[in-house]
């Protein structure tokens, strides 16, 4: 049995959003939302565009470019 601890949140929420950064395109479904769903919580202070992009993520997640989900990783990266 292994005591190893589990990562800490926000460490593997930063992690994931490296990985948006860098390979956008090879992001799960279930990862894109949990970018979109820090972001439109409200700590992130998005704006507009944003906050546009990370409803469109929750809805539908095959339709985001690229440089959508590039958007969404730089916001969590700079908070």
């Amino acid at each position: 049995m292994s005591h190893d601890k589990a990562p800490h949140t926000s460490s593997s929420l930063h992690d994931l959003a490296r990985k948006a950064t860098h390979t956008p395109k090879l992001l799960t479904k279930a990862e894109i939302i949990q970018l979109a769903e820090h972001v439109l919580k409200g700590g992130e202070h998005a704006s507009a565009f944003e906050t546009e992009v990370a409803k469109k993520a929750r809805h539908n997640q095959e339709g985001l470019e690229a440089n959508e989900i590039i958007a969404l990783g730089k916001k969590i990266l700079s908070a």
